[in-house]
């Protein structure tokens, strides 16, 4: 059974930087998707990037180009999105989620992921 923890999370102001971690653990095969999903109040939750743990395969919401970062340290069998300069409006809880290796293609969807973290709550605020 597939598990993953989130941390890192907080209260940064904006323009701050956070980076959050997801540690995984479970997987029965070394080819799978881990992505970064987030859910603001009263909105659908959307995807942020997704990495695949074979090639290193991102995808990236395009919005989010250039402020987040995913990578990955598969020693450590971690997930990282850094986040800077951030915005109130990226006030969300961030959850990771794990799948197929195919769905780093549909990362913008939250559609094929088979396991979720409890996920972590970020505030932007002054």
């Amino acid at each position: 059974q597939v598990q993953l923890v989130e941390s890192g999370g907080g209260l940064v102001q904006p323009g701050g930087s956070l980076r959050l971690s997801c540690v995984a653990s479970g997987f029965t095969s070394g080819y799978y998707t881990i992505g970064w999903f987030r859910q603001a109040p009263g909105k659908e939750r959307e995807g942020v990037a997704c990495i695949r743990s074979s090639d290193g395969r991102i995808y990236y919401e395009d919005s989010l180009k250039g402020r987040f970062t995913i990578s990955r340290d598969n020693a450590k069998n971690t997930v990282y999105l850094q986040m800077n300069s951030l915005e109130p409006e990226d006030t969300a809880v961030y959850h990771c989620a794990a799948g197929p290796p195919i769905v780093v293609n549909t990362c913008y969807s939250d559609y094929g992921m088979h396991s979720w973290g409890k996920g972590t709550l970020v505030t932007v605020s002054s």
